[in-house]
C-alpha cells in the first residue's frame, strides 16, 4: 500500500477531550449510541436523496435506500450499515476527526464546567457515542460519487486514527462497533431490537435487523390528516400507547407558527385513573424529526393532560435537549402553550358538533378539566366554558354549561349562582335553594368533591361573577 493509500491522523483536540470523557464516562444509559448512529444513517440515505434529483451519476445508484443492522454475539460486534450518500478521504477526516456538530460543541461546554457524567444522555454526540462502549470502530465506506474510493476508517478513540483504501465496499458506510466484554448485551439481536422500537421506530427509511425488518409502522403524524384512516388512527393509537381500546378522540394536527409542529394526539376510551392505577406519568412522547427525544417529557405538556397519548414532533427542537432542561427551554414551553390551547379548543368544537359524545367525554375525564382550571390561569376561562352540569332550569339527568347558563339569565342579573353539595336532590331540600327557585333564578348544582376547590378559584365568568347561593350576605329581596 502506498502513503497515499494508508495514513494515520491524530484528532484534533476537541475530539481528543469529547473521546476522554465518553470513554471514561459512568453513563448508565449507554444504549443511546444505537439511536445517534441510526439518525446518522438517516441523514446519509436523505441526502443521497436529495443528490438523485440533481446528479445524473450515482455510484450504485439502483441500491435501496435503508438501514441495516447486523449483530455477531461471537465477535462480539454490532453494524449499522445504510446505502446512503458516503463518504470520501476529505470527508472521513472531517467527519469523524473534527467537531462541527452544535451539540457535541454544547456537550464539551457542560463538560468544562465539571457537569456530571450522565451529561452525554443530554447531548446528541453522534458517532463518538459509539466510544462509550466499543474499544474500536470501524468505518467502511464508499462515496456516491463515480471515481470514489472504497475506504476503511478505524481508531480505539484513543491513539489518533487509520484511514486505509479496501476494495468492494458498497455505496454508502458500514459502521462496526467492536463491544468491549461488559457491553456484550448490545451484540444480542432482542436487546438491540427493544433499542430501535423505542427511539427510532418512526425514521423516514425502513430499519433492519439481522434481514428482520423492525420499523413497520409509519409516522402518521407528518401525513396529511386526509390521508389517514380511522382505523390507521386506531393501529398507531394501540401500538403507540401500548393500548387495546380505540381512541375516544383523535387530534391531529400541524402548524409553521411560532413553532414547527407536528402532533398527532389521542384520548384513551376510559381514564385508567378512575379505575384505581394512580397518576399515570406524561403520555405523549416528544420527537425531534422523527426521532424520539423523551417518551415521558415532564414539561410538554401541563399536568391535567396527562391522560392524553400520542406524539409531538418539532423540527425546531434541538435533538441535545435534556430531560432535566425541559421545562426551562422556551422552545417546549412554545409547544406546551400551543398544543394545550389547540386541545382545549379541539374540545370546545367536539362539545358542539357531538354534544351526546363530549358528555361521554366528560363522565369520564372531567377532573382533568377542573384541575386545569385550578393549575392554568392563562386557561381558565376557556375550560370552564367546557364546564358541565345540572341546574334548576334543566331536567333530572340532563346537563348544562355557563354559557347555557348565561343565555338563559335575567337581563338586570349580574351573578351566576350555584350550589356544591353531594346530589342535586339534596341540594334541591336544603334551605338555601327555595328562595332562588321562587324568584325564578337559575342555580347550577355541582356536585362532585372536586368542586368546591375549583369553583373557589374560579372567581367569574365572562365578566358574571360566580356566587354561591348559601353565601352570607345574599338579600334575596335584592335580587332580580
Amino acid at each position: 500500500m502506498s502513503k497515499k493509500d494508508s495514513e494515520t491522523r491524530e484528532f484534533h483536540a476537541e475530539v481528543r477531550q469529547l473521546l476522554d470523557i465518553v470513554i471514561h464516562s459512568l453513563y448508565t444509559d449507554r444504549e443511546i449510541f444505537i439511536r445517534e448512529l441510526i439518525s446518522n444513517a438517516s441523514d446519509a440515505l436523505e441526502k443521497l436523496r436529495m443528490t438523485q434529483l440533481t446528479e445524473n451519476k450515482v455510484f450504485e445508484g439502483d441500491l435501496p435506500l435503508e438501514v441495516n443492522i447486523t449483530t455477531d454475539e461471537t465477535a462480539r460486534t454490532i453494524t449499522i450499515a445504510d446505502f446512503g450518500i458516503g463518504m470520501t478521504r476529505d470527508e472521513l477526516s472531517e467527519n469523524l476527526g473534527t467537531i462541527a456538530h452544535s451539540g457535541t460543541k454544547a456537550f464539551l461546554e457542560k463538560a468544562k464546567e465539571g457537569a456530571k457524567p450522565d451529561v452525554i444522555g443530554q447531548f446528541g454526540v453522534g458517532f463518538y457515542s459509539a466510544y462509550m462502549v466499543a474499544d474500536k470502530v470501524e468505518v467502511f465506506t464508499r462515496s456516491w460519487q463515480e471515481e470514489g474510493e472504497h475506504l476503511r476508517w478505524e481508531s480505539d478513540g484513543a491513539n489518533g486514527y487509520t484511514i486505509d483504501e479496501v476494495e468492494g465496499q458498497r455505496r454508502g458506510s458500514r459502521i462496526v462497533v467492536h463491544l468491549k466484554e461488559e457491553h456484550e448485551e448490545f451484540a444480542k439481536k432482542h436487546r438491540v431490537r427493544g433499542i430501535v422500537e423505542r427511539y427510532s421506530n418512526f425514521v423516514g427509511f425502513p430499519v433492519s435487523l439481522n434481514g428482520e425488518r423492525v420499523n413497520t409502522v409509519e409516522a402518521l403524524w407528518l401525513r396529511s390528516k386526509k390521508e389517514v384512516t380511522e382505523e390507521q388512527y386506531k393501529e398507531f393509537y394501540q401500538f403507540t400507547a401500548h393500548a387495546m381500546d380505540d381512541p375516544r378522540y383523535t387530534m391531529h394536527f400541524s402548524a409553521d407558527a411560532p413553532l414547527a409542529i407536528n402532533a398527532l394526539v389521542f384520548v384513551p376510551a376510559e381514564n385508567s385513573e378512575r379505575m384505581g392505577l394512580g397518576a399515570q406519568p406524561p403520555g405523549v412522547a416528544l420527537y425531534c424529526r422523527k426521532v424520539l427525544i423523551d417518551s415521558q417529557p415532564e414539561g410538554l405538556l401541563p399536568e391535567w393532560l396527562r391522560f392524553l397519548r400520542g406524539v409531538v414532533d418539532s423540527e425546531d427542537l434541538p435533538l441535545n435537549i435534556s430531560r432535566e432542561s425541559m421545562q426551562d427551554t422556551a422552545l417546549v414551553r412554545k409547544l406546551n402553550e400551543v398544543i394545550t390551547k389547540r386541545f382545549i379548543k379541539f374540545l370546545v368544537k367536539q362539545s358542539a358538533d357531538d354534544p351526546e359524545k363530549y358528555r361521554q367525554f366528560y363522565e369520564r375525564f372531567n377532573r382533568f378539566l377542573k384541575e386545569g382550571i385550578v393549575a392554568s390561569p392563562s386557561h381558565q376561562e376557556l375550560l370552564a366554558g367546557l364546564l358541565q352540569f345540572e341546574s334548576s332550569m334543566t331536567d333530572s339527568g340532563e346537563v348544562t354549561s355557563l354559557d347555557g347558563y348565561l343565555d338563559r339569565m335575567k337581563e338586570s342579573q349580574e351573578e351566576i349562582y350555584f350550589l356544591v353539595g353531594p346530589s342535586r336532590a339534596v341540594l334541591e331540600r336544603g334551605p338555601y335553594f327555595e328562595g332562588f327557585k321562587d324568584r325564578g333564578l337559575e342555580v347550577a348544582f355541582f356536585t362532585e368533591a372536586v368542586d368546591d376547590y375549583v369553583l373557589e378559584g374560579l372567581r367569574e365568568y365572562k365578566g358574571k361573577k360566580l356566587v354561591a347561593a348559601n353565601r352570607s350576605g345574599i338579600e334575596l329581596e335584592d335580587l332580580p
